[in-house]
């Protein structure tokens, strides 16, 4: 059993370091305080070939497994730039999952590769305000009328929209007391047509440089052609890329406790208090010293998860461990940073009280830490469905 990285892969990593060191602290803590979407650094990754990292190379991408996406995404958000940089390029590596594995040859030939190169920006449309993670009971609404389906509902906590000119939309092509099962749930890959669409930006906690919306569809006709496989099928298409965004989202958040840690550690080393570093005194280095186990506990976890998905075995146990994991492992890391800076770790020229806000997003999303508990006592465990 070998858990060092190949020669290939810490040269991704390296290379993504490099990538994103233009984009320092201060960048971010710009983003922070402005808003605005990070489109020149959106832009550098399209440019050097990173958005398609595992994507099929005929399109563009660079073929590579979700071990490859994680070390990525974990790299990008331990340089600083955590969950705001890291969320704006995630959809790109997860997202068009289902047409990868589920499109047509026209499809992937249409859509992947405008992706890939940055010209097309997606935001995936999921989640709705009364149905929450209860994603077999979803409103909104695909009629078939001719060659198109007409699309009314709201969607909500949508990132991107903003931005994006495209939208994966997951919408109820059958009604829901006539559905059975998994089916009657339909994909597809469309234009966000902004006349039939309205977006309205959710003030939030942090992570400003990428929205989050509620939508609200008012007859969007989306060409047949548009949509992802079969009609009713969509619930089974979009699990398959549950688990990799369990992946991901993990790999994230282990980056972002790790960049808090890192701060923590040097102003522990550099802060002198009664002619002394108190990063000497042990009520300073335990805390820490049990942040860098945890989150060492959640990385290999992480890339157990992402070995397990990229050799095609099951790994929804282990991707939602890691998920779970990683997001207590970031969020005790991030408090422990400000707690280590005292007064000044409220301040925001010290970047750890921003890196403490963006913690909640992997604790929160895109599953509650309950919902995870009740799914490995069930799948893990044999014990009786909860919910």
């Amino acid at each position: 059993m070998n858990f060092d990285f190949t020669p290939d892969q810490e040269q991704l990593r390296d290379a993504i370091a490099r990538a994103c060191a233009p984009f320092d602290a201060d960048y971010w803590l710009a983003r922070d305080r402005e808003g605005g979407f990070p489109a020149d650094f959106h832009r550098a990754l399209a440019d050097a070939g990173w958005l398609g990292i595992a994507m099929p190379a005929e399109f563009g991408g660079a073929g590579l497994g979700i071990t490859e996406a994680a070390l990525m995404m974990q790299t990008i958000s331990a340089t600083g730039a955590g969950l705001s940089g890291a969320s704006a390029v995630h959809m790109n590596i997860f997202g068009l999952h289902p047409v990868v594995v589920h499109g047509s040859a026209e499809q992937q030939a249409r859509w992947l590769p405008p992706l890939i190169e940055g010209r097309d920006k997606a935001c995936f449309a999921v989640t709705e305000p009364n149905t929450g993670l209860n994603t077999l009971k979803l409103k909104t609404r695909a009629l078939r009328d001719g060659d198109h389906y007409v699309v009314t509902g709201q969607k909500v906590w949508i990132s991107t929209a903003q931005v994006a000119n495209k939208m994966l939309l997951l919408a109820r092509t059958t009604p829901v007391e006539e559905a059975r099962g998994t089916f009657g749930l339909s994909l597809f890959y469309t234009d966000l047509d902004r006349s039939k669409i309205e977006v309205r930006e959710i003030e939030k906690m942090g992570r400003k440089a990428v929205d989050s919306n509620q939508v609200f569809i008012d007859g969007l006709r989306i060409p047949v052609a548009d949509r992802i496989g079969e009609e009713g099928r969509g619930f089974e298409y979009i699990l398959h890329g549950m688990n990799p965004e369990r992946i991901l989202i993990a790999a994230e958040a282990v980056g972002l406790g790790k960049a808090a840690l890192a701060r923590a550690a040097q102003y522990a080393n550099e802060r002198i208090v009664f002619e002394r570093p108190i990063g000497q005194n042990q009520g300073i280095q335990h805390p820490l010293a049990r942040s860098w186990i945890e989150l060492e506990a959640a990385n290999l976890m992480v890339f157990k998860a992402a070995s397990l998905y990229d050799a095609g075995r099951p790994c929804g146990a282990e991707a939602n461990a890691a998920k779970y994991l990683a997001g207590e492992a970031c969020f005790r890391a991030c408090e422990n940073a400000i707690l280590t800076h005292g007064g000044m770790g409220y301040a925001k020229e010290y970047h750890v009280e921003r890196y403490l806000r963006e913690a909640w997003i992997p604790r929160l999303a895109p599953v509650s830490p309950q919902l995870i508990l009740c799914f490995i006592a069930e799948k893990a465990l044999g014990l009786p469905k909860s919910y």
